[in-house]
Order: structure tokens, then sequence, then C-alpha cells
């Protein structure tokens, strides 16, 4: 009786402190790949079945958990385009309407795979709650499941570098268990300021059979904002930002 009863108590005490960890992993993922306030110009390629390609430029900027914008730089078509989310919130802003519209985090601005919130992503650990799958040797591998039903995603699958703690993949459900889209991450280069990461995300899906996209980190660079540059008056300046 002993025995069983120390391990009822070694069980309850692992499965209070697995969580904990898990959502300490996911903290840790998210600082290695983003500063907490930053600036980056990133190229978004949208591959098509005919073999035809799009291709967008932008610049984004963040702030904190909740705050994120981004400007178009290219194509020509596009360029003076932005988007803000803030929190769950997000906006599209076309100069020639001159005012913003409310979007959604899984409809796509661009196009392709990538959705709004994949675009404009916060950190990981402000949208889900972690615990701790069946890893491998080389890799943890984390459970997430959203913490409220405005997150894009019900549930991801994680996968992360036991040596350097680097985000490799990710699996999206739906709720009822239904695979989305997977998202590859590679081509680790050094940006400067202690920050090494992931360059290159690839992203398909099932429901987009011979569709890929994939998102190119040309630069990140630490940089505080004031909170005004992420207000609706602001998305038609972000360019200021760039002089």
């Amino acid at each position: 009786m002993k025995i069983l009863s120390l391990f009822f108590i070694v069980t309850l005490l692992v499965s209070d402190v697995k969580p904990q960890d898990a959502n300490k992993l996911l903290k840790e993922v998210d600082e290695s790949l983003m500063p907490e306030s930053y600036e980056a110009t990133r190229k978004l390629i949208n591959e098509e079945p005919i073999g035809t390609k799009k291709e967008f430029t932008f610049y984004t900027v963040k702030k904190g958990r909740d705050k994120i914008a981004m400007l178009y730089l290219l194509p020509a078509s596009e360029k003076g385009r932005s988007t803000l989310r803030l929190g769950e919130n997000m906006w599209l802003y076309i100069p020639s309407a001159n005012k913003p519209i409310r979007i959604t985090s899984l409809q796509s601005v661009v196009g392709g795979v990538f959705n709004n919130a994949d675009i404009m992503q916060l950190e990981y650990s402000a949208e889900y709650d972690a615990a701790y799958s069946d890893g491998t040797d080389k890799e943890h591998i984390l459970n997430l499941k959203a913490k409220n039903k405005t997150a894009a995603y019900d549930k991801l699958k994680m996968w992360i570098t036991k040596d350097k703690k680097i985000l490799r993949k990710v699996e999206a459900y739906s709720a009822s268990g239904m695979l989305i889209k997977t998202l590859e991450f590679k081509v680790d280069k050094n940006f400067g300021g202690g920050l090494i990461r992931p360059s290159v995300i690839e992203t398909y899906s099932p429901l987009f059979k011979g569709y890929r996209s994939f998102m190119i980190y040309q630069t990140i660079k630490k940089r505080q904002f004031p909170d005004e540059v992420f207000t609706l008056n602001y998305m038609g300046r972000l360019g200021d930002l760039r002089k």
C-alpha cells in the first residue's frame, strides 16, 4: 500500500510539473525566434501547381506580445498596403480606399497557403498552452492547445531540437483533429545581436494540393517603437519608419 501510495503521489507531482515545464520551453522557443520588439524584412513566395509563382516583400514591425504591423513593399501593385494585428483583431489598409477594413485570421490577403495569422504571427505562448508528447532522441515534441476560440488553430504539434531549442516543424489541426497545414522551419541564419534562427518557413496543406508557400526572413533587428505605430490612424504612415 505504501508503495502504491508513493507511486500515485509521484504521478501527481509529475503531471503538475510537466505542463509548467512545457510552457517554459514554449516561451524559450518564442524568445529564440524573435526579439520582443523588432523590425524585419521578409519575402513571401507562393508556388502554384501549374508552376507559376507570386512574390511579395514586406517590412514588419512588432512590439511586445500582441502588436504587429506590416507594410507591403513589392510588388508595385501592392505597394503602400499595410496590415495591423492587435491581439486577435486584424485590419487591412488600402491606400486608394484610405481607410482600414477588418480581416480575419484564417483569410489570406496574399493568397497561397499562409493565412493572415501565419504572416502576422504573435508569440506562440501568448495563444497556446503546451504539454509534452513523446519526443525523439534529438527533438522535444509539444502538443499545443489554443487558450481561446479566437486562435487560428485549435491545436498545434511542434518539434523542437533538444540541443539548441530551435523550432523545426509545426503541424496545425482543427478542433476535429483534421490536419490543416504543416510548417517546416529551415536554413538557420545568424541575424546578428545573438539571434540565430531558421530563415525560411515552408508550408503546405492537404487542403491545397500542389501549392506551397515560403516565407524568407532577410533581416531582423531589435528596435523599440511607440504605441502610436500600432494604431489604425498610423497604418497609412508605416513607410515613415523606414526613412
